[in-house]
């Protein structure tokens, strides 16, 4: 049969049974079974043939009784020959217990070599399994930073809906419509940067999980491999009937034959596969971590921003309001003053008519007089200048009075329009003050 041992080929052959006839008589050197080398046998065959032929040279056997000397010389050779079977015995089993001590050290360091890339191998497959572990943490942070920014979104959106229930003239580009604007923009490019960020980490775990099985499947077979290799080295020559059992029970599959070298390369290619995704996998984490502490301080910045320019806003309008409340109540007391002027210009205007009576009665009762008696006398020319005097007098007052109620109609205008313009201040500081501060109040930006 024909083994294979490190690469060299040894071939044992089987030296089977050898008839020496002679003419005195047969003689059968039985079966002899040995396990020997090709060089061997062919010591021991070349030996035996040259023995057989001096044996035929002899001559045909001759007629008289037997030849003691020829059976000695044959029982000679034939113990002569026991003793080189004997030695070639010794050789063998000599060569075959170094060949054993030999595939016993060879068999240790290959079980060496695959302890040492399987450790190799284990302590890569724990690093890519801890960033496979962070990945996924820090896959959760940007998930939940992610939500965070509907609520904030929504409430700048209703924010921006509730000031456009202002009066029209109130509906002004002001600094806090600017803010709110830029921090819907503010919260949009986040949304849409983590969104990002969330695709690039699923996709770095799915890489990372890559070279974690590349891992995993490596490290079973060089788990097989190690297994087989101790198993052989404890195979002893009784335990071969058992191993041929299984054998026959479970066909091995083909499998494709590959150098030291080869074999040596595929782990350090896996090894290399995972060594780059943690390499990629921190880099995407520091950048997500810098991206993520950036984006927090950009929100809360803008946040700070909107919520300072409602209160600056708020501040304007109620000292605007201030303002218009002390006009208007200025108003509403000039106004009172106007009636209370007006009222005394009446009153004037009645005992100014009734001086004008007066007058006009003293000069009706003159005009009773004898004719003789009516002259144009000094009492005459003041009656008559008198009551020219107290008519413009009356006609001023009532030229007064209309000018007073006019200014009071002027006046009431002014306190109208003072009244709606605070009244629209009122409601502009309601959605500024009250409104919007409770739709902002619940809303925290954390830290992502």
């Amino acid at each position: 049969m024909t083994t294979t041992r490190g690469g060299c080929r040894s071939t044992y052959r089987f030296c089977g049974r050898i008839d020496y006839k002679r003419w005195r008589g047969e003689q059968l050197v039985s079966n002899f079974n040995f396990h020997t080398t090709e060089a061997d046998c062919s010591y021991v065959t070349d030996r035996c043939w040259r023995t057989m032929s001096v044996r035929d040279q002899r001559g045909p056997p001759q007629s008289e009784g037997p030849n003691l000397g020829k059976i000695e010389d044959m029982r000679n050779h034939s113990a002569v020959f026991r003793g080189e079977c004997t030695r070639l015995i010794l050789e063998t089993d000599k060569a075959c217990r170094r060949m054993q001590d030999d595939d016993s050290k060879r068999l240790g360091q290959r079980v060496r070599d695959i302890q040492f890339l399987k450790k190799e191998l284990e302590v890569k497959l724990d690093e890519i399994n801890v960033e496979i572990d962070i990945l996924i943490a820090l896959q959760s942070r940007v998930v939940k930073a992610l939500e965070s920014c509907k609520e904030p979104l929504r409430v700048t959106l209703l924010c921006l809906e509730e000031r456009m229930k202002r009066p029209p003239s109130e509906r002004l580009r002001d600094g806090v419509d600017r803010e709110l604007l830029k921090e819907r923009e503010v919260i949009d490019g986040v949304a849409s940067l983590l969104q990002r960020l969330l695709e690039q980490i699923t996709e770095q775990i799915r890489l990372n999980r890559s070279a974690k099985y590349q891992l995993e499947q490596d490290l079973k077979e060089k788990y097989e491999a190690q297994c087989i290799d101790n198993s052989c080295a404890l195979m002893t020559t009784h335990s071969i009937k058992d191993q041929q059992k299984s054998k026959n029970a479970n066909a091995a599959l083909p499998s494709l034959a590959v150098t030291p070298t080869q074999w040596e390369t595929i782990s350090d290619i896996n090894i290399a596969k995972a060594e780059q995704q943690k390499t990629n996998s921190l880099s995407l984490r520091a950048f997500v971590e810098s991206l993520l502490e950036q984006m927090t301080a950009d929100v809360q910045k803008q946040a700070q921003a909107t919520i300072a320019a409602f209160q600056l806003n708020v501040q304007e309008i109620k000292s605007a309001k201030s303002q218009m409340e002390d006009q208007l109540g200025k108003i509403l007391s000039e106004i009172a003053s106007q009636q209370r002027i007006s009222e005394d210009l009446k009153v004037a205007i009645t005992e100014k008519g009734r001086f004008l009576s007066l007058a006009q009665a003293r000069l009706d009762l003159r005009e009773r007089r004898p004719v003789k008696e009516q002259c144009h006398d000094p009492a005459q020319t003041q009656l008559l200048t008198e009551v020219q005097q107290l008519t413009a007098h009356i006609n001023k007052l009532r030229e007064a009075v209309a000018q007073s109620e006019e200014e009071q109609r002027a006046m009431v205008r002014c306190q109208i329009d003072l009244e709606e313009i605070i009244q629209v201040k009122v409601t502009c500081l309601y959605i500024d003050e009250v409104t919007c501060p409770q739709h902002k109040e619940p809303i925290f930006i954390h830290n992502f």
